[in-house]
């Protein structure tokens, strides 16, 4: 496991990214456990030149579920190694509907060539923000009162004024 910290501009904020690059290690840790509660967003990658890493996806999809205990925690999916054409195993379009089914984005990327590894990294920070400010609309929304009823309860003995004709 590596782990970094960058500091970035994403559509004009800034952005904190502490990165724990697991390197495809599944095994269950108390440390790997208390980053991923700690976590925000999560990256899954798979090689396209390996269809085993493929179906682990799920695995870590899952893992990532069993400690969250939320299945709403912002994840992007990426295919690695686009430029290993020769040796793909798993199509564009495999991973494309993967991402589709766990309602996420999906990259095809080579980190060798550094293609769309920024993409990746700007997409997670977009959809941690937009999960963010669902969960904010969501609190507001609970929160107020529905002004009709609000109305009502207010005054449920209230006259009518008296109409002029």
């Amino acid at each position: 496991e590596d782990a970094y910290k960058i500091r970035i501009r994403i559509d004009d904020e800034p952005a904190n990214l502490d990165i724990l690059d697991t390197a495809g290690q599944a095994e269950f840790t108390a440390m790997r456990d208390q980053y991923m509660r700690a976590g925000e967003g999560f990256i899954i990658c798979y090689s396209i030149a390996d269809r085993r890493s493929f179906h682990e996806v799920r695995e870590f999809k899952q893992l990532i579920y069993r400690v969250r205990r939320t299945d709403d925690t912002p994840v992007v999916l990426v295919g690695n190694k686009s430029d290993l054409t020769q040796l793909r195993q798993v199509s564009k379009e495999e991973g494309s509907a993967l991402a589709r089914e766990f309602n996420c984005p999906f990259f095809e990327t080579s980190a060798a060539y550094r293609y769309y590894i920024d993409d990746v990294f700007h997409a997670l920070v977009r959809e941690i923000r937009r999960k963010e400010k669902e969960a904010v609309m969501a609190m507001e929304k609970r929160s107020k009162p529905k002004s009709s009823v609000w109305k009502r309860l207010k005054s449920p003995f209230r006259r009518k004024k008296d109409s002029v004709t």
